[in-house]
């Protein structure tokens, strides 16, 4: 079982990579995955997306076929969206447009974080429109890790003692939930009723 967790954010040593980093911690210590990967966004590491990526274009394939590998390899995801302005930031809505067999039929965990009372909006927003195409299958169960700053730090004394518990503890059953969810999905994918080139686009 292998997990891929995408940190959406722009921002070197952001909020949303030590929620990565403290989910990746619970993948493994809870025996939720056997491996994991992180992909962070800061920085904005991919170009935007145009049209030769379908082309076979050598410079998209130089950049995108060892992520392919990494993504194809996993049987989840945790994706982490940060709210930049009400909206899921740029470079994770454009990292949606890159994949379409990767990500299909794979379970995903969508992980909002804000620093006081929002991350409604991404959560909302990833699925309305970053699933069609490539066919990721997010969960009902979402998180939002609000007033971030206060919670899951390696430093107790950091920490707001009883949000810090309350999210521990609802991102280990948010992940236990994640795991049942690989492994039924991929009995989906096993049986084959999902391999289509015809109808390889959602409506």
């Amino acid at each position: 079982m292998k997990i891929a967790i995408i940190s959406g954010s722009h921002r070197q040593n952001s909020q949303s990579m030590k929620v990565a980093k403290h989910i990746e911690q619970s993948l493994l210590n809870n025996h939720f995955a056997d491996d994991t990967w992180i992909f962070s966004l800061a920085g904005n590491p991919l170009p935007l997306w145009d049209e030769s990526i379908w082309d076979g274009d050598a410079e998209w394939k130089a950049i995108l076929d060892p992520l392919s590998k990494e993504l194809s390899s996993c049987d989840g995801f945790v994706i982490i969206a940060p709210e930049y302005h009400g909206q899921v930031p740029a470079a994770l809505k454009n990292f949606f447009l890159m994949w379409k067999h990767e990500l299909s039929h794979k379970p995903a965990l969508i992980v909002g974080v804000s620093s006081a009372d929002g991350g409604s909006y991404p959560v909302a927003e990833l699925r309305m429109s970053s699933y069609k195409n490539n066919k990721l299958c997010y969960m009902p169960e979402h998180l939002i890790i609000r007033h971030v700053e206060s919670v899951l730090n390696d430093d107790p004394a950091d920490n707001k003692a009883d949000a810090d518990a309350y999210f521990r503890e609802r991102i280990n059953w948010a992940l236990a939930q994640l795991k049942e969810y690989a492994i039924a999905l991929k009995q989906v994918r096993d049986s084959g009723v999902t391999q289509t080139d015809k109808f390889g686009n959602g409506m």
